[in-house]
């Protein structure tokens, strides 16, 4: 079982694999370009828009779980009616809302790690280049992102 693991999330795969995957999973190139802008665009808003601080940060401001809520439910929103101007919409409430607010709360605004929170950008371009090799585990996580973002895309 520890074996199985530890291949999961370390094992490389072979680009036919992955081809085979794709196909499988009904993964289409072009809507994984749209939902990294997705992801980045939510990245750079909360993360350009952000006045609460780390520990070592020189900004000292307290925010409370209330305050940091409604700043990524003002960003979302923001966000949304960015794509919205561009005639691409989304839900504004369903599992990819749940899946980035518990995200964000867990890797960003509970995070005190600056090192942490500062390479949200650099993961989400991970999971989005197809050029790099993948393991299992990061094939399931692209599925889930991507299924949350597709399955609330209104076409």
């Amino acid at each position: 079982m520890e074996n199985n693991f530890f291949n999961y999330i370390t094992k490389q795969l072979q680009k036919d694999e992955v081809d085979i995957w794709l196909k499988t999973n009904n993964i289409i190139p072009e809507k994984m370009e749209l939902y990294y802008d997705f992801c980045n665009s939510l990245y750079l808003k909360i993360t350009e828009t952000y006045l609460g601080g780390s520990e070592d940060s020189e900004t000292k401001i307290t925010m409370t779980n209330e305050d940091k809520l409604n700043h990524f439910n003002w960003c979302w929103d923001k966000v949304l009616e960015d794509f919205k101007k561009e005639e691409i919409l989304f839900e504004k409430n369903g599992d990819h809302y749940e899946y980035f607010k518990i995200f964000y709360d867990e890797i960003f605004y509970k995070q005190d790690d600056t090192k942490i929170r500062n390479s949200i950008d650099i993961f989400f371009r991970d999971v989005f280049d197809f050029e790099k090799s993948f393991t299992r585990s990061d094939l399931d996580m692209i599925l889930e992102i991507y299924k949350n973002l597709d399955k609330n895309l209104l076409v």
